[in-house]
């Protein structure tokens, strides 16, 4: 059974950081394109960050400068730094494997950036 489980979100007060993660069970990441979208209340889903199993990442333009995605596929778990939060960040982030039209999603971890 593929499950991937996100981590590290919470709230965080505008200009702070988080670390969320990405752990994976019943498959094996390194063979997968992966991505981190977001979702806020009443706002349709949204692509945040994008690596290749080659390691060459992408991002929305939103988070360009501010978010930097990386994977340990010894650890086959995928992480998204977040830095220079703002209240626009807020959203319940979701780890995905393979593409949007895969279906391994994970649960998503909430992000609540507010003072």
């Amino acid at each position: 059974q593929v499950q991937l489980v996100e981590s590290g979100g919470g709230l965080v007060q505008p200009g702070g950081s988080l670390r969320l993660s990405c752990a994976a069970s019943g498959v094996t990441l390194s063979i997968f394109p992966m991505g981190w979208y977001r979702q806020a209340p009443g706002k349709q889903r949204e692509l945040v960050a994008t690596i290749t199993t080659g390691g060459s990442t992408n991002y929305a333009d939103f988070v360009k400068g501010r978010f930097t995605i990386s994977r340990d596929n010894a650890k086959n778990t995928v992480y998204l730094q977040m830095n220079s939060l703002n209240p626009e960040d807020t959203a319940a982030y979701f780890c995905n494997a393979g593409g949007s039209r895969s279906p391994y999603w994970g649960q998503g971890t909430q992000v609540t950036v507010s003072s």
